[in-house]
């Protein structure tokens, strides 16, 4: 009996993502990839942090969501980048893919910065993003379900392009950061016709900061923040808290407004690798049903450091 009303359940939780990727009726928007661990892959949400390590960098971050639930969103990421001379310019590449139920999105970046010296430690950068995206849309995967014939009889969308563009704003110093960004500006419906629509962007606007408090010699405190705003989707805010002991281990609590509680551990293998995972747990009326066993995040990164006998600390951030 569990294993069927199981089945049931899953079927409809399949039926609303089928829902909320196709966009019908009013259901419009459509929000980036979500990631816990922002604060280490700012790059993917902020062209402006491109080349801002110093060095060259490079991250893959996999994050699988409703851990149990077929067609669950699933994402990967893989970017690289460095500053380029010594003239304040940074460059950087990322590949992004996101899928959800019958759908994929796999979106090709090329990020510019410009940095200027405000100050002896501040740096403000300007940043700016090239985006190549391709969308699939299986149709004929919602062949076992009873939905709408306008559905089922849509032809499968397949490696559909569309470019688009980005900006940011991302100031820094050795113990805080702040950035504005704005990823994909133009709003394009991939296909529209009378009576659907479907994977329609919007802007998402992030705002991120952070700042790192030095609490003794082997213990560092840094409180995060990240707002993002989209058209037709509720307000999202993450705050977090981690601390860093003896330049190697990290560990923290973060909680997504009015959606789930996560927990985050980071191992700084050497100077030059971190790896961080993140598992999250919502409180929402789905955290509670019992094929959800909430969401897995994982990120490796890789600093190519320079002069590294000179270097007094990882960074934080």
């Amino acid at each position: 009996m569990i294993t069927v009303e199981k089945k049931i359940l899953n079927r409809n939780i399949q039926w609303l993502l089928v829902f909320l990727v196709l966009g019908l009726g009013s259901l419009q928007a459509q929000q980036d990839a979500q990631y816990t661990q922002y604060m280490y892959n700012t790059v993917s949400v902020n062209p402006a942090y491109a080349g801002s390590r110093g060095h060259l960098s490079i991250a893959g971050l996999y994050r699988n969501q409703w851990l149990g639930l077929d067609g669950a969103p699933e994402t990967q990421t893989f970017n690289i980048h460095s500053p380029i001379g010594y003239r304040g310019v940074g460059l950087g590449v990322s590949i992004v893919n996101d899928k959800i139920g019958p759908t994929s999105e796999t979106y090709f970046d090329v990020d510019f910065s410009y940095t200027i010296q405000t100050s002896w430690e501040g740096r403000l950068s300007f940043g700016l993003k090239g985006s190549a995206h391709m969308l699939d849309i299986r149709y004929s995967e919602l062949d076992e379900f009873e939905v709408d014939p306008q559905l089922q009889s849509q032809q499968d969308i397949r490696n559909k392009f569309s470019p688009n563009f980005g900006a940011g704003v991302y100031y820094h110093t050795d113990r805080f950061y702040v950035g504005l960004s704005a990823p994909r500006i133009l709003q394009t419906t991939h296909f529209d016709s009378s009576s659907v629509s479907t994977a329609k962007e919007q802007i998402n606007l992030y705002f991120i900061t952070g700042y790192v408090w030095d609490l003794n010699p082997f213990l560092k405190f840094k409180p995060t923040l990240l707002t993002k705003v989209v058209q037709g989707a509720p307000l999202q805010v993450d705050v977090s808290a981690n601390f860093m002991f003896n330049e190697k281990f990290i560990g923290g609590l973060a909680y997504r407004w009015d959606a789930a509680f996560s927990g985050l551990v980071g191992f700084m293998l050497s100077d030059q690798f971190m790896v961080g995972l993140a598992y999250d747990r919502e409180i929402t009326e789905l955290g509670a049903a019992t094929f959800n066993d909430g969401s897995f995040e994982i990120i490796l990164r890789y600093d190519f450091l320079r002069n590294i006998g000179n270097l007094k600390s990882p960074r934080f951030f």
